[in-house]
């Protein structure tokens, strides 16, 4: 069974509150509400039913739950989707308190249906088993809930859904702080997870400005398609331009900007001694991914620049951990292999032999700037238009990722391939080259001619 508690579930502009919330793949959804009524408060109240009331202290909102529940359920999976069993808990009443009260109460709300704080773990669960029957639910747990909570549903690369797990629900529901850091496991979802905590950010307030800075142009532009691709998947109303993608130049250029400066030029990158000393206002959260592939000044720039407002780190290299995650859900299915040859030759025979089985968008090589450059001109003859230099400094717009991918080291953040080839690996910065070897959903290949101490401590990984 899947439980939540303090749970709300967001439709278009509306949303709703659950106390507790319960997904039984075998009989369906219970819905709980909380309650602090005493006997001496249900004894003097006066007990009538209502109809879509909103959740406050002193009604219930079952049928209200119920609605937007149904109406998501319709829109989403084109269903009503399964049985859903409403529960109030009484914290503050016994079971014989409740037998003394009037009957119209006993009548609307039987004790079958209520939680008493005497209620023992036999009671409970014979509670909840005779209001529902053991029946085969047609639907995953993954688009149940992924239906109701869409803060918590990451859309995969293969646009299924798959639902967080409390240490990432745990960062998504969390608060913020001043300087706060999230030290992430590659392949734990850090970078999924940030946009979901993104748009409930908006979601919570409309008002609210967002910045999430990401290394490079084409990884802002990937994660914009996913940011886009995810809020339309959760019928949610948000203003999406709220929510700006930007590389560290741009964040500075808008720096420089409010500053009535001119803007750094594409191919420069440096931290204006005026910026520090003229602060302004950037954002009211700035979430930094990737943020141990960025310069170090730029780091110290945005604590700085960020001393009044939200900023998160996202890296694995940061001391100070406020929040973490360290589940690594991608490397529990990847295979490695480390193979001591003829780099060049081996990775030619190696793009042959996989394109076997695979297609040529499976593959992607990392490897230094003049590899790749020999690589892509000796492939056209073998696999001709089905291979692209791959290029971070360019939009996606201008580059099909629906090719066999060339790239180097610094290329390469934001992306990833089903089999990656990796050469060079004594070119690659350590932090790139940690990087790319988590990036593959299968396998990836390390070709290397002689023993050195980055292949040792890849192998130690």
């Amino acid at each position: 069974m899947l439980v939540y508690k303090n749970a709300t579930i967001y439709h278009h502009s509306r949303s709703f509150f659950i106390p507790l919330l319960i997904f039984d793949p075998n009989r369906g959804l219970y819905v709980f509400e909380f309650k602090k009524w005493s006997y001496d408060e249900l004894s003097r109240s006066k007990i009538q039913k209502a109809t879509n009331q909103s959740p406050m202290e002193n009604n219930l909102a079952f049928e209200k739950a119920g609605d937007i529940i149904n109406k998501r359920f319709n829109e989403l999976i084109h269903s009503d989707g399964v049985s859903l069993y409403n529960y109030l808990i009484l914290e503050n009443l016994t079971a014989l308190e409740h037998e003394n009260l009037d009957d119209a109460f006993k009548e609307l709300l039987p004790s079958d249906k209520i939680i008493f704080n005497d209620s023992c773990s036999d009671t409970i669960l014979e509670k909840l088993h005779n209001s529902s029957k053991t029946t085969p639910i047609s639907f995953t747990s993954q688009s149940v809930i992924g239906s109701l909570l869409a803060q918590y549903a990451i859309v995969n690369d293969k646009e299924e859904l798959d639902l967080c797990d409390e240490e990432q629900i745990n960062f998504i529901d969390s608060d913020i702080f001043s300087h706060s850091t999230l030290v992430a496991q590659a392949g734990s979802g850090a970078t999924s997870v940030l946009l979901l905590k993104a748009i409930l950010e908006k979601l919570k307030n409309k008002n609210v400005k967002i910045i999430i800075i990401k290394p490079t142009l084409l990884a802002c532009d990937v994660l914009r398609k996913r940011l886009l691709e995810t809020i339309e998947r959760a019928i949610i109303e948000i203003d999406v331009m709220s929510i700006e993608i930007l590389t560290p130049s741009e964040v500075i250029n808008r720096h420089l900007l409010k500053l009535s400066e001119k803007p750094l030029p594409n191919d420069e990158f440096y931290i204006d001694p005026l910026l520090i000393k003229k602060k302004v206002l950037l954002s009211d959260i700035i979430l930094c991914d990737d943020a141990n592939l960025l310069p170090h000044e730029f780091i110290t720039y945005l604590k700085r620049a960020q001393e009044k407002s939200s900023l998160l780190l996202v890296g694995d290299f940061i001391n100070e951990k406020v929040f973490t995650l360290q589940n690594s859900f991608r490397l529990k299915n990847q295979e490695r292999e480390f193979l001591k040859t003829n780099p060049y030759a081996k990775a030619m025979q190696l793009v042959l032999k996989l394109l076997q089985t695979n297609e040529a968008k499976d593959i992607m090589i990392v490897s230094n700037s003049l590899n790749k450059l020999k690589l892509n001109e000796d492939l056209k003859s073998f696999i001709e238009n089905k291979a692209i230099l791959l290029d971070s400094s360019k939009n996606l717009i201008d580059q099909d990722l629906d090719n066999l991918l060339l790239a180097e080291y610094h290329d390469v953040v934001g992306i990833n391939a089903k089999l990656i080839i990796l050469m060079d690996v004594n070119d690659a910065p350590r932090e790139y080259l940690n990087y790319a070897f988590t990036l593959c959903d299968e396998k990836v290949y390390v070709l290397y001619k002689e023993e050195s101490p980055e292949i040792e401590y890849l192998k130690g990984k």
